[in-house]
């Protein structure tokens, strides 16, 4: 698959795809952020991708971003679908700082991935889903 990718900052490194390590694909920060503890802010990401139809991207942060900035995001997932995808539709990460913390240019942020749409459904009520009955919590069973 190929995507046209448009790039709002020269000083971050380009987008890369490591085949065979994993199929996220980081992003970087394209400007200077200072943020004081209790500041919303949108991170930009310094990129605009047009998806194919039928494709969306999520974005969540990577495993260090809070330990490594003190933000959290705060729609814990972003969702870009295809249809933002015009020459000004970059991407961005909207944070919320828990401490004062700087965000440099170029440092890993998040990152992405590319899915496919979620196929038509269609819901058919029943009054029995089968035998398994784990405890109507979750993986954990019991509450």
């Amino acid at each position: 698959m190929v995507i046209k990718i448009k790039y709002f900052s020269d000083e971050i490194e380009k987008l890369c795809y490591i085949d065979g390590k994993s199929d996220w694909i980081d992003l970087r920060c394209a400007k200077e952020m200072e943020l004081k503890k209790g500041d919303f802010a949108l991170v930009p990401l310094g990129v605009a991708m047009q998806l194919p139809k039928g494709y969306e991207a999520h974005v969540v942060p990577r495993s260090s971003t809070f330990k490594n900035f003190g933000v959290i995001q705060t729609n814990h997932m972003g969702v870009i679908d295809y249809s933002y995808n015009g020459d000004n539709d970059q991407w961005y990460m909207p944070v919320y700082a828990v401490r004062d913390t700087q965000i440099h240019v170029n440092d890993r942020i998040c990152q992405f991935r590319i899915v496919e749409n979620q196929p038509a459904i269609e819901f058919d009520e029943v009054e029995h889903l089968g035998d398994t009955d784990r405890g109507g919590f979750g993986s954990t069973g019991k509450n």
